[in-house]
């Protein structure tokens, strides 16, 4: 949600399209849990994509929010019919998993390196979020975050920079907002978010259900959350996909000793989505009343597990890791040409890099 919301204010958008965004996302998530667990009898877990939202913090200010709209519904779609007709696996396939990584720790990079940017600003309140992060994740990683971010609401407490006065229980309205369509936007907005949504969230929610013994049908819970996302992207939805680590919590026998009994978990799950999206207005003006500074080191402390993740994802494999340097290098940077934001031109130099170095070459005999 920090993510969301920081996605939110580099956009410029106003409070009640931020909230709609929030009820949007919650829905979403929300109704394929609930949905989806009770039809298959699994501990469906879905989300909204979080790497989606880092991509949008720094692609979102250089297109129209209208024309970022049309990307969520264009990227939704090949989601839905990818997920359908089984592409998936083919598709994710034939770019290299190094260079996919890669993407994602550069699309992250920058929220660790602002979180110590913020240290310089707000001492207290960052290093408490550190300080709670790590003692806690000695003995818990399941709470740190948690834990570091009530530290750190109270060490701004403490400062004196909270500004919760306006908070208040406040049921959330969705604002429309009619998509438009411009090249500039699917390839800069569009493109990326499907491919780190299908590769960074439905990959590994699959590999997360399968390794606790389930079967899951791919082609039903991606092509059901692709049509979810089509019907909620007016109302600010980037992607709805399926969740890895809320989903592992969900899967193990911590849920309930009986597999065959641990869907109920994804009910559960999907009620507290619900309850959040519902009163996304109070729960902006709980997080906007937060210090900039703290939802930072605390987006910082969240993202460190998907951007290590990344990053030793990006050099596995030795014949790719130069491609996927250029690739991370390039998408953290920021570059932005003909209006097409860093991912973009990071996945295409990653992947020009990788077709004159790697495609073709033979290995040297040993």
């Amino acid at each position: 949600m920090v993510v969301v919301l920081a996605a939110a204010h580099a956009g410029h958008l106003t409070s009640r399209q931020t909230t709609s965004w929030i009820l949007a996302i919650s829905l979403g998530s929300g109704l394929t849990c609930i949905v989806l667990s009770l039809w298959t009898r699994m501990p469906v877990i879905t989300a909204w994509s979080t790497p989606g939202a880092a991509l949008l913090v720094t692609s979102l200010p250089f297109y129209n929010y209208g024309d970022a709209i049309g990307a969520f519904v264009l990227a939704a779609i090949a989601t839905t019919a990818v997920g359908f007709s089984g592409m998936f696996g083919k598709l994710i396939a034939r770019v290299p998993t190094g260079i996919v990584s890669a993407m994602l720790a550069g699309i992250l990079f920058s929220f660790g390196t602002e979180m110590f940017q913020s240290l310089g600003v707000a001492p207290l309140v960052v290093s408490a979020v550190l300080v709670g992060y790590l003692v806690v994740k000695r003995f818990s990683a399941r709470y740190a975050v948690v834990c570091a971010l009530g530290l750190g609401v109270l060490a701004a407490a403490l400062s004196g920079r909270l500004r919760l006065s306006g908070l208040r229980l406040e049921l959330a309205m969705p604002q429309w907002t009619t998509p438009t369509f411009s090249l500039a936007a699917m390839i800069g907005i569009g493109l990326p978010l499907f491919i780190v949504t299908m590769a960074s969230q439905n990959a590994p929610g699959l590999a997360v259900l399968r390794a606790a013994g389930y079967r899951p049908n791919d082609r039903l819970l991606i092509g059901s959350t692709g049509l979810t996302s089509i019907g909620l992207a007016p109302l600010g939805c980037h992607a709805i996909n399926l969740a890895a680590i809320t989903a592992a919590i969900c899967t193990n026998a911590e849920a309930h000793p009986d597999p065959r009994r641990r869907y109920v978990a994804g009910v559960v799950c999907g009620l507290f989505y619900l309850l959040v999206g519902l009163f996304g207005a109070g729960l902006l003006v709980l997080f906007t009343g937060l210090p900039k500074e703290l939802i930072a080191a605390v987006a910082g402390v969240a993202l460190l597990g998907a951007l290590m993740s990344g990053l030793s994802g990006s050099m596995e494999q030795p014949d790719h890791r130069e491609a996927a340097m250029v690739t991370l290098l390039v998408t953290a940077s920021g570059l932005s040409l003909f209006n097409v934001g860093s991912t973009f031109w990071g996945l295409v130099l990653g992947l020009i890099t990788h077709l004159v170095l790697a495609v073709g070459r033979r290995k040297p005999m040993s």
